[in-house]
């Protein structure tokens, strides 16, 4: 089966990325970030961009405890 849906890019506050169907509203939480296409080249950019998966509110904690 052929997926030929268009996705977007969407990230959250704790900067999470997810692919979402570019047809379907964005749930609440979620802000696009101005990449769409394919569902592998949507993975594909994740990959080369979301290279450190822990949430923004876990690194801050880590960045004050260091400082």
């Amino acid at each position: 089966m052929t997926d030929d849906r268009v996705y977007q890019i969407v990230v959250n506050h704790e900067e999470q990325y997810s692919i979402w169907d570019s047809e379907m509203d964005i749930p609440a939480g979620w802000s696009p970030v101005g990449v769409s296409g394919s569902r592998a080249e949507c993975l594909a950019h994740i990959e080369r961009t979301w290279t450190d998966i822990t949430p923004l509110s876990v690194r801050k904690k880590y960045a004050e405890a260091s400082a």
